[in-house]
């Protein structure tokens, strides 16, 4: 069955929304949506051994997963169904239709579990229509899967705001201190900031001793997952092999934004010493080691090292349905 809905299609809409012309968007976007749905579910069927996502990039594929487990073999759908649910929902915001808006970005997510900016819209979408545990529930899901350092912060703001909600003084300045570390500047932390100075000033003033044992003492990581950096910085070495120097660098750069520039070094020399031992070990086999192979090595050597839960003491950069 062929797809009527081409990637010049989402991109025509998308310039419509870029000149703030929602009204043109909806009637095709709608259209777009019905077409795409119909492919998915004749030819994008989930199975127990196949998944479709629409994954932007190849470490979002290795960091999927690496996260999520998936045994199954994942496929890529032929075009970004994402991007038209996410429009769509940006069209359903504008006009204040808040729960279709969240059932379109239900649907991003879906496609791309891996873009923890839709998670994070998604979970205001759920607080502004009065669920509080599912907007807690995305942006702690955002933490173990986001490669932005910005977006970790927001996460750990929204953490933040939920427990200050529920006068948990302690874990909303523990995730203060972690927002304000990765995204001083952004609305949520700033709102944070601001209500636990005038509702909790002895917690706001605690140590950051205090603070991060209150989050340990309740299970909760609050620092970036390093596996997730240790796949950003494997890609950054993939793309180098490959000639594309801006690419590599740009996974670098957000690796080191992610971890601090210190343990992005550290994990950098840990990778080519893993992968010089690993092609040693597969030199009479004809199949290199995999992927996962090599995440396993460096998260193992990583935490021997005292890395695998490295923290950015430089400071950061800025549900699956």
């Amino acid at each position: 069955m062929d797809l009527s809905v081409s990637l010049e299609d989402i991109q025509h809409v998308e310039n419509f929304l870029g000149q703030g012309d929602v009204e043109s968007a909806l009637p095709a976007l709608l259209e777009m949506r019905d077409a795409i749905e119909g492919y998915a579910e004749r030819v994008c069927r989930a199975t127990d051994h196949i998944q479709y996502f629409t994954f932007s990039d190849s470490f979002e594929l290795l960091a999927y997963r690496r996260v999520e487990k998936d045994p199954r073999t994942i496929q890529q759908a032929p075009i970004p169904f994402d991007r038209v649910y996410s429009d769509l929902a940006f069209v359903y915001i504008q006009q204040q239709e808040y729960a279709l808006a969240r059932d379109a970005l239900k649907q991003a997510v879906r496609w791309n579990p891996m873009n923890c900016a839709y998670r994070l819209d998604l979970a205001e979408l759920y607080r502004v229509l009065g669920d509080a545990r599912e907007w807690a529930a995305l942006n702690y899901s955002v933490l173990a899967r986001t490669a932005d350092a910005k977006l970790f912060g927001r996460a750990c703001a929204g953490l933040g705001l939920f427990f200050l909600d529920k006068d948990e003084k302690m874990l909303a300045s523990g995730f203060a201190r972690r927002a304000a570390a990765y995204a001083p500047g952004e609305r949520q932390t700033l709102s944070l900031m601001q209500r636990l100075m005038a509702e909790a000033s002895e917690e706001a003033n605690a140590s950051e001793e205090e603070a991060a044992r209150a989050l340990e003492e309740q299970g909760f990581e609050a620092d970036p997952n390093a596996e997730i950096a240790i796949c950003l910085l494997m890609c950054a070495t993939d793309a180098a092999q490959e000639g594309d120097r801006n690419e590599a660098t740009r996974y670098t750069l957000r690796a080191r934004d992610l971890v601090g520039e210190d343990a992005a070094k550290a994990l950098i020399q840990l990778i080519r010493e893993t992968d010089a031992e690993l092609a040693a070990e597969h030199s009479g086999d004809n199949a290199p080691a995999s992927e996962g192979e090599v995440v396993d090595a460096v998260m193992a050597a990583s935490a021997q090292a005292g890395l695998a839960a490295a923290e950015n003491e430089d400071g950061g950069s800025d549900a699956e349905s």
